[in-house]
């Protein structure tokens, strides 16, 4: 579209505030250049002689849940096996992704069954891992274990052809502009970098993949779920830092563009439109909220990560949580059922204990695994200051520059809890910065505030 000569790059408050308020997420129906927009999810458009209409065709509607709890864990089980079912339809080489989690442990003991029953191949595997991250894995709230010892016990368990990718930081580096380009958008980093390196690797031996992502958002699985200092943060769970962003802007803009502000606005914006029931209890009340925030903006990103790193390499990625059917029924199930012993995805572990060993059953949310290797925030501080000294480099218009050189000089140790979702600390904000530079050189887009 940004070939077309009427089309301009334009960034003006919205971006700014999109870019480093909301970023790496971002509004559904907007895009960060002005005068741009995306057709909003479950939205669509008809443009003709009588101008241009939007429609929405589908939205997560709040009723009454009448199921007693044998009955919804009946409900969940045939959902669960029946959308996992349809996805294995395929007339090419098919595998999963194993992480040793909880969800990519039912998908791949869901196929495996299905396999045997219906005598068909064994099912190849793939996990993702880094160059001497079990040495350097420093336990975290957000990062509790490691994921290898729980691939053994799933691999004990079930007959894979089992892959396991290990990627080392030159190319995990390297490939954060690849990552960019494939987003359209800086991203999540080397989270977006490693998905497109692991999908990469997939892609030689199978052309479409099955992912447990976005059982989270249905079932609860995050820790702002039940942290208090998320649920009171009174904005983004996942974002909270907001002080540390407003920081990074450059202090001319900075004075034009307020992100709290803007963020305050389309966090109530959202919280608008949850439908509350008479007969939510006050914690299903409140938990409706926080599931809606997160499965109208967290898993948005997250899929838009994992749609375009698979799709850059040719790759298709099947997730069948995100079923839409198992969306709208978990979508009314009480908190008091889906947080089943006060646990996080306390039903959907309930429902499959007969299916996997304990120990996977029982595992702590653990998230998509990153690198721990201190290489790596080597490679991006060096990066980072790279571009720093370039007085041209087009992000010194739109930051401060004092606070970044503070960044750089502390490693980052500023932001050890995570600016946006489990895992971005001091290093991903490095290498998100980097991919902004990237990002405005490549589209050059005009600054109007």
């Amino acid at each position: 579209m940004l070939e077309h000569p009427y089309v301009e790059t334009k960034i003006d408050k919205t971006g700014i505030c999109e870019l480093f308020g909301i970023g790496p997420a971002h509004t559904p129906g907007t895009s960060v250049f002005k005068n741009i927009f995306e057709v909003k999810p479950a939205h669509f458009l008809i443009y003709n002689k009588d101008g241009l209409r939007e429609e929405e065709y589908w939205k997560l509607e709040s009723k009454p849940h009448t199921d007693d709890f044998e009955n919804t864990c009946e409900k969940v089980h045939f959902l669960l096996d029946d959308a996992i079912k349809r996805q294995l339809v395929s007339d090419v080489p098919l595998c999963a992704m194993l992480s040793g989690g909880l969800d990519s442990s039912i998908i791949t003991s869901y196929i495996c069954n299905y396999y045997k029953e219906n005598n068909l191949p064994k099912l190849d595997t793939y996990s993702v891992d880094y160059v001497d991250n079990d040495k350097n894995f420093k336990k975290s709230d957000f990062q509790p274990n490691s994921d290898n010892y729980y691939i053994d016990i799933m691999l004990q368990h079930f007959d894979t052809n089992h892959h396991k990718i290990v990627i080392d930081t030159p190319e995990l580096a390297n490939a954060l502009e690849d990552a960019m380009i494939a987003r359209d958008f800086p991203g999540m980093a080397d989270v977006d970098s490693s998905m497109l390196l692991f999908c990469k690797n997939i892609r030689k031996g199978a052309t479409v993949a099955v992912s447990g992502e976005c059982s989270d958002e249905i079932f609860a699985g995050y820790p702002w779920f039940f942290r208090e200092d998320a649920l009171k943060s009174n904005t983004f769970p996942w974002s909270i830092a907001l002080d540390e962003r407003q920081n990074l802007l450059n202090p001319d803009i900075s004075k034009k563009v307020n992100l709290k502000e803007y963020i305050d606005f389309r966090y109530h914006e959202s919280l608008d439109k949850v439908q509350i029931l008479d007969c939510d209890s006050e914690e299903t009340a409140e938990k409706r909220k926080i599931s809606y925030l997160t499965l109208n903006w967290f898993m948005q990103t997250l899929l838009d990560r994992s749609d375009r790193m698979s799709m850059y390499n040719g790759l298709e990625l099947r997730v069948p949580f995100c079923d839409y059917r198992l969306v709208e029924y978990m979508w009314n199930v009480p908190w008091e059922i889906k947080a089943l012993n006060g646990r996080e995805k306390g039903l959907l572990r309930y429902v499959v204990r007969d299916l996997l060993p304990d120990e996977i059953v029982n595992r702590k949310k653990s998230p998509y695994p990153k690198t721990h290797n201190p290489t790596y925030l080597k490679a991006v501080k060096e990066m980072l200051s790279n571009i720093m000294q370039k007085s041209d480099a087009p992000i010194n218009l739109l930051l401060n520059r004092d606070y970044i050189l503070e960044i750089l000089e502390t490693d980052g140790n500023a932001f050890t809890r995570p600016w946006f979702g489990q895992l971005m600390t001091g290093p991903q904000l490095m290498a998100y910065l980097c991919q902004v530079n990237m990002w405005l050189e490549r589209y050059q887009p005009k600054l109007e505030i």
